[in-house]
């Protein structure tokens, strides 16, 4: 499936670019409906993800387990060219998203997309959002990610009788990541993404980098320090990340 994948601190991160991970998950999400097809569990693994990996044995089994792990960071692309392996480009987590729901709608695609998590109210405001950007897309159900272990049956129930093929769940890092990996057997969907804060995004709740801080290579920063400051104890994940690289590179 993979063209190739590179190790990074235990996690295996695909080498594709944005269009070979658009191609290769639409091309999941038709044979995920034929008799016999298994659903994906898809990661955007940037360097604060590879982190958590590193201290949580759950996270890096599930990112080991996944069925395609793409490079969502900078930190991820300089990880890989400092190990001496090619990475393409950058393949973020909100513009994947954006390039599969373009293509959603074609007839040689036809796929549903069902939106699960973040605050009351914004799957709803991303599914506008959705609709306005590409006609006639279908977000068949949308769920926010208010809920207790008691409400996931119903959640489940849900997701199934939307007819979604593609499931985007927006719950962080690694919540996300193990719900699904607990509850992809139980789910008639063909792939399913953690997407992190892209539904805020979408529907216009947290502002995205301006475009030049993005080609810099400084979303993380501008996230961190200028839009949500209660990040910054999170941006110590990228000196140990760094570190871990070079020691890595080292052995």
């Amino acid at each position: 499936m993979k063209k190739s994948v590179v190790e990074i601190l235990g996690v295996p991160v695909a080498a594709y670019s944005m269009r070979e991970a658009r191609d290769v998950i639409a091309r999941q999400l038709k044979e995920g409906r034929e008799p016999g097809g298994k659903p994906w569990l898809i990661a955007t693994a940037n360097a604060e993800m590879i982190v958590a990996a590193m201290e949580n044995p759950a996270l890096m089994e599930t990112l080991r387990s996944a069925d395609l792990v793409v490079p969502d960071g900078a930190g991820t692309v300089w990880a890989a060219h400092e190990l001496g392996y090619e990475m393409p480009e950058r393949v973020a987590g909100y513009d994947l998203v954006q390039e599969l729901l373009k293509i959603a709608p074609l007839k040689e695609n036809g796929f549903k997309v069902f939106f699960f998590g973040s605050g009351p109210g914004v799957a709803d405001e991303a599914k506008e959002k959705a609709q306005a950007l590409y006609p006639g897309v279908e977000v068949t159900g949308c769920r926010n990610g208010f809920f207790t272990e008691a409400d996931e049956p119903e959640i489940i129930r849900e997701i199934n009788e939307s007819g979604a093929d593609l499931l985007l769940c927006a719950l962080g890092v690694p919540k996300q990541e193990l719900w699904l990996k607990n509850h992809l057997p139980e789910l008639k969907v063909s792939a399913a993404i953690g997407v992190g804060g892209t539904l805020d995004v979408m529907a216009g709740r947290v502002k995205r980098a301006p475009l030049w801080v993005q080609r810099a290579k400084l979303e993380w920063a501008y996230r961190g320090i200028w839009m949500q400051p209660s990040r910054i104890g999170r941006l110590m994940a990228l000196p140990k990340f760094v570190l871990a690289v070079k020691k890595s590179k080292g052995r």
